[in-house]
């Protein structure tokens, strides 16, 4: 059986999470969580309360060995774009876009 765990409106662009997912896609929990837990990438603080929240998720499933689940499937998607201006020179302005990002979760067993 899997569990799930979703973080959606991650104020953080999907391409910097996305490099700390391609680290962790595929460990087991505790090396995940232990990877997370020492990297200095902005974007491991959020990924890591995810993997805990659907670690208690898969938790609260009957028959599920905890110590044999492993990040199955682990998926980052773009979310909606803030559009800021910033002023320049001589009157004019450049567009920023402040991106946000969904995360998706699956743990499975071994």
């Amino acid at each position: 059986m899997s569990r799930q765990a979703t973080h959606r409106y991650l104020r953080m662009a999907p391409r910097k999470v996305q490099k700390v997912a391609d680290a962790i896609r595929g460990l087991p929990v505790d090396r995940a969580m232990d990877y997370l837990q020492f990297s200095r990438r902005g974007a491991s603080k959020p990924l890591y309360k995810l993997l805990k929240s659907a670690l208690v998720n898969a938790g609260q499933e009957k028959g599920v060995d905890i110590d044999n689940l492993r990040v199955r499937e682990l998926r980052i998607g773009p979310g909606p774009t803030m559009k800021r201006w910033m002023p320049r020179a001589r009157g004019m302005a450049t567009p920023v876009k402040k991106r946000t990002s969904h995360i998706t979760i699956i743990l499975g067993e071994k």
